[in-house]
């Protein structure tokens, strides 16, 4: 993991916070983690050697991403957002975001987390930190986060979309799908799916506006519907989901799905050419609750019904792995201000998570702060 750091004491540094990560009671702070660890290294080393020196995180995330590839089953890259909660205002990115999960709104950081994913096990390869326009503009609290030059602002969607790419296309791995849930996607993200450059299954809201290409009655014209409407009209080809655990608040009968081929509207001015790129229209839902529970908008038009749901439960997956082991290694615990500070915690905390699920002592963790 530590190859690409330049320098002895960097290395031997790096498996120090990593030893702290994986057995530090309570917050994984840099003073506690220092605390640990004694007369070997002081608070203030390990405060540069994570805020303030020059070794590059992405480096530690790629090789991470190709030894979790070689020991675990990966089967998809699954995309996904994470809260941070903060007190103030100078840790970098934080903002005031409503949380759908929480019912309100709080001060938080968002980031995007990318995890390589399979039915057994799931570790966080690559994060993506959102920020926004007041803080790019704001150059006194960019100063004081040395936030870099070539930063931009982002919406959470496009935050994903970029942590995406990076992961399944810019390091040379195998190409997996991407399965991506933000609740609701917007339409540069559908664009996005249908421009087939990624391989993407993606989570959209109900009145997301779709053409059902295979629902339309012979010798009539297709016409746009919301995707809630289609998969409304598409009950019929619902069918069990074996060993699929229940959609969340849908009830604990067994698991329905079904799929239909569908298309994006054509924008106006566009007419009859270029035809709409084909795609498939996942519901997920379950006996006794209202359907569909779930919606999933996928370019992998060839995987069978069974294969799709495959790919959107890794998601359950991640979750359970995030709340289980990466927040008991502390990928939520950076108590710092600074924009490297944050990313080459999280970097090293999902290092933590793949040694701690590699190593199978995910039950001997300490429990997360809090």
């Amino acid at each position: 993991m530590f190859a690409s750091l330049p320098r002895s004491d960097q290395r031997r540094k790096g498996i120090q916070y990593l030893n702290g990560l994986l057995s530090i009671r309570g917050r994984k702070s840099i003073r506690n983690i220092a605390n640990l660890l004694g007369d070997d290294v002081s608070e203030q080393n390990l405060h540069h050697f994570i805020c303030d020196s020059t070794w590059d995180w992405m480096p530690i995330r790629r090789a991470l991403a190709e030894a979790v590839e070689t020991a675990l089953p990966t089967r998809a890259w699954v995309v996904a957002p994470m809260t941070i909660p903060k007190a103030g205002r100078n840790s970098v990115g934080v903002e005031r975001h409503y949380s759908p999960a929480l019912g309100q709104t709080l001060n938080a950081q968002r980031a995007i987390g990318v995890w390589a994913a399979s039915e057994s096990a799931s570790v966080p390869v690559n994060w993506r930190l959102q920020l926004s326009s007041s803080w790019l503009r704001d150059a006194p609290r960019r100063s004081q986060a040395a936030i870099p030059e070539g930063a931009s602002a982002e919406g959470l969607a496009e935050c994903a979309v970029e942590a995406a790419r990076q992961t399944a296309a810019g390091w040379g791995l195998r190409a997996r799908p991407t399965v991506l849930d933000l609740g609701e996607a917007p339409e540069p993200l559908l664009e996005l799916t249908a421009a087939g450059h990624l391989p993407l299954l993606v989570r959209v809201g109900p009145d997301t506006p779709l053409v059902a290409t295979d629902l339309a009655p012979a010798g009539r014209e297709q016409t746009t519907l919301t995707a809630h409407r289609i998969m409304g009209l598409a009950r019929t080809l619902r069918r069990p989901v074996p060993g699929a655990p229940p959609t969340p608040g849908a009830g604990e009968d067994t698991p329905l799905a079904a799929h239909v081929r569908v298309a994006l509207p054509r924008l106006p001015g566009q007419g009859k050419h270029p035809a709409p790129r084909p795609l498939v229209l996942l519901g997920m839902g379950t006996y006794g609750a209202p359907w569909p529970g779930e919606l999933w908008l996928s370019n992998l038009t060839a995987l069978p019904l069974e294969h799709l749901t495959r790919l959107r439960q890794l998601t359950h997956r991640v979750g359970e792995d995030c709340a289980g082991v990466a927040e008991r290694v502390g990928i939520r615990d950076f108590t710092g201000r600074s924009f490297q500070g944050w990313h080459r915690h999280v970097t090293l905390a999902s290092v933590a998570h793949a040694v701690a699920v590699l190593d199978g002592r995910t039950r001997q963790l300490p429990r997360a702060a809090g």
